[in-house]
């Protein structure tokens, strides 16, 4: 992944987009894999790790009622994080991930691995919405931060 890391940093550079990071399930994760490689200063603004429904609603303004009717793991929620990061943070391209890592806590509607990767870049939004077979923690949110990577490769 560092490859893959490296290019989307170049790329990012060279276009002139800073970039900032809303966490829930991942745990800052991306954040980790993006600042490991060397030259990502250049682009990297900030990440936050809004794992909690509370810090959602204190840091990210994501509004209570919307996680009382949606749930925190929801398009709806995933939209108004990264609405509200891009906000916050100023950056051109803002990334927010909300899901369930388990091995717990999934539900028939909602099962371990569901995991929504918000992006937006100026006015243009991209909501995603992904259902990673494993259920195992650990590589629920291995595959969040990839496939992060792969939709910041597409979105810019």
């Amino acid at each position: 992944m560092p490859k893959k890391i490296k290019k989307i940093i170049t790329l990012l550079a060279d276009k002139k987009i800073n970039l900032s990071i809303a966490e829930s399930c991942t745990g800052g994760m991306l954040a980790q894999y993006i600042t490991s490689v060397n030259g990502a200063s250049k682009v990297f603004n900030f990440g936050i790790v809004t794992y909690s429904n509370q810090s959602k609603i204190k840091y990210l303004k994501v509004p209570s009622k919307l996680i009382n009717i949606y749930g925190s793991v929801s398009y709806e929620c995933c939209l108004s994080m990264v609405e509200n990061l891009a906000k916050i943070s100023g950056a051109k391209l803002n990334i927010a991930i909300t899901g369930i890592a388990g091995p717990n806590g999934g539900t028939k509607l909602k099962p371990v691995g569901l995991v929504f990767i918000g992006l937006k870049i100026e006015s243009r939004i991209k909501i995603t919405k992904c259902l990673f077979k494993s259920k195992k923690r650990e590589l629920i949110r291995k595959y969040s931060v990839k496939k992060s990577l792969e939709l910041i490769d597409k979105f810019i």
